[in-house]
């Protein structure tokens, strides 16, 4: 069971993140300042962190600071309010893994939540294994059933993109931002285009890497994954 902490200070959307996050699965923990919320997070079982950022005694930003200066590595969503455009640029500066805007879907945090704590199973597995498919990211190796397929360098970061975040579109943008990080705006467009029609011909995976026109790519899930 993974823990997550929900840090805010409003205790009627508290208990609605709650609700909306709760399951067999998941241990959620609501903190509404920064004071419980450190010592929360001494105790050692937090996995992942829903931080707002307006606090009764602080700024959210001086505790990611503190999580991401830490020893352990532990995901924190940043919630925000529309207009703090600041706070999210600075939070992102400081190590925010992502963030959602107030007011937001609740299907919209669910998904957030299900990316950030498929990454962590990513980097916490020796290999992902999805249907016939094994992929070890740790030693770069790529099976189909028992077939070994050899990936470049970027098509291997698309892959892991794709499969972190799978059930999710990613765009176009991000994709390339995250892909080339030498210097995407020097890099055709069409290169992502091409990288992402290699992998999919490669892996024979056209039912899983799909195209959302006008938005980007998704690696699709099934229902009950």
């Amino acid at each position: 069971m993974r823990q997550v902490l929900i840090v805010e200070d409003d205790r009627n959307l508290s208990r609605g993140l709650c609700l909306a996050l709760r399951n067999q699965e998941l241990q959620i923990v609501p903190c509404f300042d920064l004071k419980s919320a450190r010592e929360q997070l001494a105790c050692g079982m937090t996995e992942l962190v829903l931080l707002d950022i307006n606090l009764p005694d602080g700024s959210g930003l001086e505790l990611l600071g503190e999580i991401k200066g830490g020893s352990k590595s532990i995901p924190v969503i940043l919630l925000t309010a529309n207009d703090t455009e600041m706070d999210v640029v600075m939070g992102l500066e400081h190590g925010a893994d992502d963030y959602i805007t107030k007011p937001f879907s609740l299907e919209i945090l669910r998904a957030r939540v299900k990316t950030q704590l498929r990454r962590l199973a990513v980097n916490e597995q020796k290999s992902v294994v999805i249907d016939s498919y094994r992929f070890d990211f740790a030693h770069m190796e790529f099976f189909k059933a028992d077939t070994a397929v050899e990936l470049s360098k970027t098509e291997q970061k698309l892959l892991r993109l794709l499969v972190e975040n799978r059930g999710v579109t990613i765009s176009r943008a991000v994709l390339m931002d995250r892909i080339w990080t030498d210097g995407a705006d020097f890099v055709d467009e069409n290169a992502l285009s091409v990288t992402v029609k290699r992998l999919r011909d490669k892996l024979d995976a056209a039912q899983y890497i799909k195209t959302i026109y006008g938005l980007g790519y998704i690696w699709v899930v099934k229902q009950d994954e």
